[in-house]
Order: C-alpha cells, then sequence, then structure tokens
C-alpha cells in the first residue's frame, strides 16, 4: 500500500485501487475520512476541505464526532485497506452484502452493542450454520480491526463459539472398493484426478491446475506450486491456500505407469500443458466435473461422497501407514499455528516412505 505524505495530511492508495484521505487535527490526533475515495483528486477535494475548517478556527474536538462513522464505510474501508487472494475478498463482499450490511450498515460504529449483536446473530437462522459462522466471524473481525484502530473501545462480538464451523455430519472415507469403482465409473481423462486425489490426498484447485512440468515420474513426485479458483465464472491462478500449500507430493509408486499413460494420451506437449483441460482449453473447473462425479459415486453406492472428501481419503490412507502428525500435515498442505513447529520435523524422505506403503495397500486389496 502506497502512503503519499503532503504538505498538509496524507493519501494512501490501498490495494484495492481506491484512495483513503487523513489529517492531523490541532490536538494532534490523526482523523481519517469516513469513507474511502475513488482516486487521488476527490481524496485531496476533501482533504483541502478539512484543511479550511481547521484554518478558519471552525474546527473543534467534538468534530469527528459530528458525522460519526458508520459501519458500511468502515467495512468498506476495512475491505479496500487488504490483502487478500480474490475468492476470499468475493466471499467476504457477499457476506457483507447479504448478511451483514442490510442490519450494520447504517449504524455509527460506536453504537454497535453486544445485545445488538445478539440480536442480528439470532435473526439469522439455523437453517445455514455454515455461512452463520462465516458472516460472524467476518464481523468479529471487522471490528477487532476498529478496535485496534481505537475506533471503539471494546469489541460487541462477544458469542462464544459463534464464529466456528460445526460439520454438520461425520466424513465417511471412501473404501479402496468403491474408490476403484469411482475410478472406473469416470470418463477416462478424469480417472487420473480421482487417483490423484485420493492417493496424494490433492485439492480440486490444485489439481485443477497441475501442468506437465509439475509431474516428476523419474523422482516420484508432483510439485504444487499453484491452485485455481473461481471467482464470477472466471478461473484465478495464484498461490495454494497457505504457505504449507507449496509442497512436493511423493506419488505411491503404482499410480506412476497410471500416470505415465495419462500424459501420452490426455495432455499435450509442453511444459505448461495441463494436466486436466477443459474443452475450451482452461482450466478444468468443480461445475464441470460434478455431472461426472455425481454418476461415478452412484455406481459405487456413495451419493453422500463429494469430490473434496477423496481427500479426507487420502488422508486416512496415509495415516493407517503410521504416518506422524506432522507428516500427515505436510503432505496434505495443512497449515495452523499450533502446528508449524511440527511442519519442520516432516521429512522428505519419510514421505517416499508412506507413499510406498500406500502401494502396498493397494497391493494388497
Amino acid at each position: 500500500m502506497a502512503d503519499v505524505r503532503r504538505q498538509w495530511g496524507a493519501l494512501r492508495k490501498l490495494p484495492s485501487g481506491r484512495y483513503q484521505a487523513s489529517y492531523m487535527d490541532p490536538l494532534g490526533a490523526r482523523q481519517t475520512a469516513p469513507h474511502t475515495f475513488e482516486d487521488a483528486d476527490a481524496a485531496r477535494i476533501w482533504l483541502a476541505n478539512m484543511r479550511k475548517i481547521v484554518e478558519s478556527g471552525e474546527w473543534s474536538p467534538h468534530m469527528a464526532d459530528q458525522t460519526p462513522l458508520t459501519f458500511g464505510d468502515y467495512a468498506a474501508q476495512w475491505l479496500d485497506g487488504r490483502t487478500l487472494k480474490p475468492r476470499t475478498r468475493d466471499h467476504y463482499a457477499k457476506l457483507l452484502d447479504s448478511r451483514i450490511l442490510p442490519t450494520f450498515r447504517r449504524d455509527p460504529l460506536k453504537a454497535i452493542t453486544p445485545s445488538r449483536v445478539r440480536d442480528w446473530h439470532d435473526k439469522q437462522g439455523g437453517d445455514t450454520p455454515t455461512m452463520r459462522a462465516h458472516a460472524y466471524a467476518l464481523l468479529r473481525t471487522i471490528l477487532n480491526s476498529a478496535v485496534a484502530e481505537e475506533r471503539i473501545a471494546a469489541n460487541p462480538c462477544r458469542i462464544r463459539g459463534a464464529g466456528a464451523v460445526r460439520r454438520a455430519k461425520q466424513i465417511r472415507p471412501a473404501t479402496l472398493g468403491e474408490l476403484e469403482q469411482i475410478t472406473h465409473a469416470m470418463p477416462d481423462r478424469l480417472r487420473v484426478m480421482v487417483m490423484l486425489a485420493a492417493w496424494c490426498a490433492l485439492r480440486f484447485g490444485e489439481l485443477a491446475e497441475l501442468r506437465r512440468s509439475d509431474i516428476d515420474l523419474a523422482a516420484g513426485i508432483v510439485r504444487i506450486r499453484r491452485g485455481v479458483t473461481w471467482v464470477k465464472g472466471e478461473p484465478i491462478v495464484g498461490t495454494p491456500k497457505s504457505a504449507a500449500g507449496v509442497r512436493d507430493v511423493a506419488i505411491p509408486p503404482h499410480l506412476i505407469p497410471v500416470l505415465e499413460r495419462h500424459l501420452d494420451e490426455h495432455t499435450a506437449g509442453g511444459a505448461k500443458a495441463l494436466l486436466f483441460p477443459a474443452a475450451d482449453g482452461r482450466n478444468y473447473s468443480a461445475s464441470a466435473l460434478d455431472y461426472h462425479w455425481r454418476r461415478a459415486r452412484e455406481a459405487a453406492g456413495r451419493p453422500d461422497l463429494r469430490f473434496h472428501d477423496t481427500r479426507h481419503t487420502g488422508a486416512v490412507l496415509a495415516a493407517s501407514t503410521g504416518a506422524t502428525l506432522a507428516e500427515l500435515m505436510a503432505r496434505l498442505g495443512h497449515s495452523s499455528p499450533s502446528m508449524a513447529m511440527r511442519y519442520q520435523h516432516a521429512a522428505a524422505d519419510r514421505d517416499k516412505v508412506i507413499a510406498a506403503a500406500l502401494s502396498g495397500l493397494a497391493g494388497a486389496e
């Protein structure tokens, strides 16, 4: 974020491209505009007007409270000022527009009380618990920023556990037999996608962005360096979900010949060729996969199984080989503060042992 200091006041260009303006009042406190500006000229006009008020002697310590900052303005400013992945930004914007702003848009920040938050939360209903929890967590995060910036004295979001997502149902991983049935029911060009999802526990966004150069058959490694998400129908390629998502995953040896055949028969030449291209040559989408996946899981008698659950299947299979928690977290590309130190002990050589043991399971079946 660029911070452009001027003779009086300051302009800050936010990651969104909009501008934030602020100035030092006569008492030495920084005052920030209650909203952001589309361009620098608009922000300068606001600063010029505020300077006239200060120089005329009309400014008073209570002036900042005369036009209190509303939650809607602060939320827009908060979102503009965050460096977020496109899908996360889109998710936050949708939560704000659909669940939070209809209630709090015009409320001054200082007027939002714990009882008002609780009333809003109660009215969210329990039919969409995940979205309800996400909305509460976002509201709490925004108001935490307001506390840190000393715009409010305390965060009114005080409902214990309201931001936690409770799993609606227990995931039942696919058995090896079910996995085999699902794989054979998929189109030939997508079978390897299912195998990598299960045996290497890869995310769909990682799979859909795999390219020929990411597969090292000689070393038995698939390199995860990128992922793709879809925002408003457009594929956005970026880094994996977290820093731990950048990883090398050892391929179970029994998949090597299958991958080799896939590269020969279904992957174009060139290092950047996608392993699983859509008909138009772009990244394969989850919606395109869904048609085939639904038919395949029905054939295996598992209508409850989501594609993402194959990753859970992969974690269970890897755990059954005796892999430690640290090794599992490293293989899956998970990250959390409590696990950060354990990642350092996950050795790449041990991952190859896990992969070999996975092939042992396949052979036994």
